[in-house]
């Protein structure tokens, strides 16, 4: 593994050997305008993320929820959003913090684009990889190639529904983390299906030895510490943009609600 690939793994690595979870914050570009979005990146890096997902807004995001299709919908709608603005989120959030930075994105996007322009452009912008949710592992090979070749992670998506060996073939496939998907207090109480996702880790880890970061709708340090108790990384989106959407077009006060919950989540990730 090379290019930013290896930072994200070192940087994975660097939390595990502080004996925590990483902080992994996603925020979608364009949003509440481009360049606000770049800010909105540095102000989670800022705030203590260790990994920054950039969102590549999409019209129709069937697995996200409401608050991150209303930041999807100002993108696009509003502000106009094409691929250019999402890689130069990247880069200039890249160069601020030096730290990892990802696109997650649905593979429709890329697709269209050509996965091997996408995949240069990426490296070049200094991103670490591509979070793919809805790109099936048997379909993945060109885009699995041309992130390896420019020093790009892939990471796919699990989830409670997956069976074991399912597991081990998405596993197989994936690099930088495996996304384990579950949600918190949606279906069931929050205890079970903090239960059912701690069972999603402990099948994933017995397949690979790649770190497994959890989307578990954690929306604050207490939720934050119970999930950082058997994951790797704590995933946190919704939260993020829910912050933006509540500042009410203030920029500043939306930074710095950015900051304060990625202060108050890494705070939380440390309690494990």
């Amino acid at each position: 593994m090379s290019g930013n690939a290896e930072l994200l793994s070192r940087t994975l690595a660097g939390a595990k050997a502080e004996d925590r979870a990483a902080l992994v914050a996603y925020l979608p570009a364009g949003f509440p305008t481009v360049d606000g979005g770049i800010e909105a990146v540095k102000a989670a890096f800022e705030g203590g993320a260790d990994v920054v997902e950039v969102g590549l807004p999409h019209s129709d995001p069937v697995l996200d929820g409401p608050v991150i299709q209303t930041a999807d919908d100002i993108a696009l709608n509003k502000n106009h959003v094409r691929i250019a603005d999402v890689l130069r989120t990247v880069r200039e959030a890249h160069a601020a913090s030096g730290k990892p930075v990802l696109v997650m994105t649905y593979w429709n996007p890329v697709d269209r684009y050509g996965a091997e322009r996408f995949a240069e452009e990426l490296a070049e912008a200094g991103g670490a990889g591509c979070i793919l949710p809805d790109l099936p592992v048997e379909e993945s090979e060109v885009w699995r190639e041309a992130a390896e070749q420019r020093g790009l992670a892939t990471v796919f998506v699990v989830a409670p529904s997956s069976r074991d060996e399912r597991l081990a073939r998405i596993t197989a496939a994936g690099s930088g983390f495996v996304y384990a998907a579950s949600l918190m207090g949606v279906t069931g109480t929050r205890e079970s299906v903090g239960d059912q996702a701690a069972d999603l880790v402990r099948r994933t880890r017995a397949t690979t030895d790649l770190p497994v970061c959890v989307g578990l709708g954690v929306s604050n340090a207490v939720q934050a510490a119970e999930v950082a108790s058997f994951a790797d990384g704590v995933i946190v989106g919704s939260a993020f943009v829910k912050r933006i959407l509540d500042a009410d077009g203030d920029l500043p006060a939306a930074l710095d609600g950015v900051r304060t919950l990625a202060a108050e989540l890494a705070e939380g990730v440390r309690k494990r």
